[in-house]
């Protein structure tokens, strides 16, 4: 048979090799099911004697500062005003002065990179002196620090040779001691910049987007209340995640290498039951969560809520809303401490939105507000007619912003492996689209085909015919998990977010298409009153257009339909289902004017970007094709071999004995069958591989990684897959998903 000629010729079956493969799943497999939780306790009974004890929070900060200096750095948090160095020195000196008595002995700048992690350089507060050694920290060096630029992502802004960049402190974000076994470090957070300015991180963009809402924001407001005088974000994250015994997770070179199963077949029990769900939390599971949860409380994490997910072995963690600069902080923290601490469990946390085949995927929920200073809530429907149009005209805005920038939108949740996840039944599509629930959505189609009223009422005040709206709308006004940006109360929820992303970049995005947006509509209302109409008018106006300009967005039905897909696109709607074709919404004229306007991204840093999440995308598919070559050559065809061999062997001894086993001899076929077809694939995807790395351009090289070596995963897996249900159980060298999902 030349398939079996042809498989001798590239590999002779080693069956030492075949005895560690198999005794590498069967000690993984002993060793997850004697698995015995590590005791856990808890620093106190109630979570607030504890909460944020690892973190230099406004407590801490007057008991280790003069009035004054502390005075100073709120008004930095707040208002965003400059410290200067004498300043500077004494927060770094009560800084280290705190952070040592809490037995730390080094401090890092931690900073996002764009690498999707986070970073730090760490650094002793020892210096040696002419009288021994002290321990120093200095305002310079809370300030800033100098990391090597040159080996971080940067598309082309930096060289090599050009190694400078900065961290530089951000005091919005209190600082934070990380607990190790080996020693205690102070974390200050901070952005990360080039020599030459450009932000090469998460943070810069963000922070830029904010105070670039929040004027916006102001100015709008001040047509309903002069006394508000600033406007923050909120965010809530939702962190949904796996968990998988880390002896398992160790004998699958895919799940160690790409954090996904490119191989395995479904197993026979998965989430159809809806078992999981809201379920009793298993025991290990429950230790771990208490575990991380007791950390993360330490460190200032509010974490509120934990359940169980709907897929085996999926679940769920969420806090309490925070100013989103900080939220994002805490969430790309919690994502490092629940890695941490799941190892003290034995436990692996997988964050890729899709690890396994054929059950729901993982994202990470954004739950956006705006609040001002007077603690009022934008986006909260109030109980006046005047407090209903300042609510419709943020809640509109935001709506006219997402329709006016959808392609954006898509493209700040893009990534390699939310592709897996998004239009997948189980998570929103990728048309953006928006959810207002059937209360809303009459209010606004209400307001659209009524004639503004000009009626004066006894109180002198303008009638302007706006209809009541329901004040128990958060409860009255349903949830749909098939739309990518629903309103759900009192805040929109950004449901298309990966599971593994970092919040800033679509939190830049729309924090920033929401700041144009609001300066567009103060522009076009000063205009109608600058023409004598009155104000209440002049906003009603601009509203009632901008509801029938955006109308197109809103759908309340099931994204997951082809009926909507169909629809979209007549509304003319983007259906944009891959990465490299959904960045090109950075480069648009319409982008480029909004980053212009906000001043988040210049044209060379945007262009940079591009290049970087470009260059991610194929090189996690590159990573992908490599180790899936691999163990289809190394475990999965040797493994097969053995169990064909051991049938053939069969077969000769039935037909020396007379027996005609027709049986046994369609099996040794269909093995052949299939791994001829994967190895055939696997020597092609090989081939293609080298023909899409020889291409220079970025673009290029993502879309035909996507396109044509990507194009090979499905039917090599499918007949891997198939393989596996053949082959003897005792042979078969990689934990299979039954153990992967229910050993627990």
């Amino acid at each position: 048979m030349i398939i079996l000629l042809e498989l001798i010729k590239y590999a002779i079956f080693d069956k030492k090799h075949n005895e560690l493969m198999k005794s590498l799943r069967t000690i993984a497999l002993k060793e997850a099911q004697n698995r015995i939780s590590p005791e856990v306790k808890s620093p106190s009974a109630k979570i607030s004697d504890f909460f944020g004890a690892n973190v230099f929070d406004k407590k801490k900060m007057r008991d280790f500062l003069s009035k004054d200096v502390y005075e100073k750095l709120i008004s930095s948090i707040n208002q965003g005003e400059l410290i200067n160095a004498d300043d500077a020195n004494q927060i770094a000196t009560a800084m280290k002065s705190w952070a040592m008595a809490a037995g730390a002995t080094h401090y890092t700048h931690w900073f996002q990179p764009l690498t999707g992690t986070t970073a730090e350089k760490h650094d002793s507060f020892f210096e040696p002196s002419g009288e021994g050694a002290i321990e120093k920290f200095s305002g310079s060096a809370l300030v800033q620090q100098e990391p090597d630029a040159s080996s971080f992502p940067n598309g082309g802004i930096r060289n090599t040779f050009e190694a400078r960049g900065y961290t530089a402190w951000d005091p919005s974000s209190p600082a934070f001691i990380m607990e190790s076994k080996a020693g205690k470090t102070l974390c200050i957070p901070t952005v990360f910049v080039s020599y030459t300015g450009e932000a090469l991180d998460y943070k810069a963009p963000l922070l830029k987007a904010l105070a670039a809402l929040d004027k916006a924001a102001v100015d709008v407001c001040q047509y309903f209340d002069k006394s508000i005088t600033k406007v923050n974000a909120s965010l809530g994250i939702e962190q949904e995640y796996f968990l998988v015994d880390e002896s398992l997770f160790n004998a699958r070179p895919d799940l160690l290498l790409t954090g996904r199963a490119l191989f395995g077949h479904m197993s026979a029990k998965g989430q159809q039951l809806e078992d999981h769900y809201f379920g009793s939390i298993p025991e290990r599971v429950f230790t771990f969560m208490v575990d991380f949860e007791n950390e993360a409380l330490k460190l200032g994490i509010p974490l509120k809520t934990r359940h169980n997910e709907v897929a085996p072995s999926q679940f769920e963690c969420a806090p309490i809303y925070e100013e989103i600069n900080l939220a994002i902080d805490h969430n790309q923290l919690l994502m490092d401490l629940m890695e941490k601490v799941a190892r003290r469990h034995h436990f692996r946390v997988l964050l890729h939105e899709k690890p396994y085949a054929g059950i729901n995927g993982s994202g990470k929920h954004n739950n956006w507000s705006l609040i001002t200073d007077t603690g009022k809530n934008l986006l909260a429907p109030g109980k006046t007619p005047k407090n209903n149009l300042m609510f419709l005209a943020f809640f509109v805005n935001t709506i006219k912003a997402v329709s006016e920038h959808a392609d954006l939108l898509r493209a700040s949740i893009a990534s390699v492996s939310n592709d897996h996840r998004l239009g997948a039944n189980e998570a929103p599509p990728a048309i953006i689209s928006i959810f207002l629930g059937s209360q809303l959505n009459d209010v606004l189609d209400e307001i659209e085909h009524s004639r503004i009223s000009k009626k004066i009422k006894e109180d002198n005040a303008l009638w302007l015919g706006i209809p009541k709206i329901p004040q128990i709308l958060l409860d009255n006004t349903d949830r749909n998990r098939t739309s990518p940006f629903a309103f759900t109360g009192n805040k929109f929820e950004l449901r298309a977010v990966g599971s593994s992303a970092n919040s800033s970049a679509p939190m830049t995005i729309l924090n920033a298409i929401m700041a144009e947006q609001l300066i567009k509509f103060k522009a076009e209302v000063d205009k109608l009153i600058k023409k004598g109409d009155k104000k209440d008018i002049a906003l009603l106006t601009v509203i009632k257009k901008y509801i029938k300009e955006s109308k197109s967005i809103r759908f309340e039905g099931n994204g997951y339909s082809q009926e909507w897909e169909d629809e979209a696109a007549a509304r003319g709607l983007s259906n944009i289902k891959t990465t490299p074709k959904a960045l090109d919404a950075y480069l648009t004229e319409k982008s480029a004017e909004l980053f212009a306007t906000t001043g988040i991204y210049s044209s060379r840093e945007i262009h940079a970007r591009h290049e970087i999440m470009l260059e991610n995308f194929y090189k996690k598919l590159q990573i992908e094709a490599r180790v899936m070559g691999e163990v289809a050559n190394t475990s999965i065809i040797p493994a097969v071999i053995a169990y064909q061999n051991s049938l053939i062997e069969n077969v000769k001894g039935l037909k020396e004995l007379g027996i005609d086993s027709k049986s046994s001899l369609e099996i040794v076929k269909k093995l052949s069958e299939h791994l001829d077809i994967v190895k055939t694939n696997i020597d092609a995807m090989l081939e293609e591989r080298k023909v899409t790395n020889k291409l220079e351009d970025t673009r290029e090289k993502a879309i035909a990684y996507d396109e044509k070596v990507k194009s090979y995963f499905d039917t090599i897996r499918y007949h891997a897959d198939k393989l596996e249900q053949i082959v003897d159980d005792s042979v078969w060298p990689l934990p299979k998903f039954r153990e992967l999902l229910f050993m627990k």
